[in-house]
């Protein structure tokens, strides 16, 4: 019998999914503290994959993980994008493509 150990956060269906592939998935229900330090780990690794790959489907991944956390938080999908709004609109967004290099004080 061959064992491999992930102790990482995974979507709800894996679980199902190893067992159709015949194999046997030993999962745990994480508690409150422990969930919001495995949702940070897993924003870590897909934002890593997402580097690694230039992948709009790592994208996808990174953005399921921040909707967990903001469901974790209480906040609102909606609320979540009235805040990008509106940091956009007071800072401007990315559309530019600005680097700032310097900035020179009198």
């Amino acid at each position: 019998m061959h064992i491999t150990k992930y102790n990482k956060l995974v979507r709800d269906r894996i679980p199902e999914i190893i067992e159709k592939g015949g194999k046997r998935p030993v999962v745990e229900v994480l508690g409150n503290e422990a969930y919001k330090k495995y949702l940070d780990e897993k924003l870590g690794e897909e934002l890593k994959e997402y580097l690694d790959d230039d992948s709009v489907a790592e994208l996808a991944d990174i953005v399921e993980v921040i909707y967990a956390i903001l469901k974790y938080k209480g906040t609102d999908i909606s609320d979540f994008e009235n805040i990008r709004k509106t940091k956009a609109i007071e800072r401007g967004a990315f559309d530019k493509r600005l680097i700032l290099k310097e900035v020179f004080e009198k």
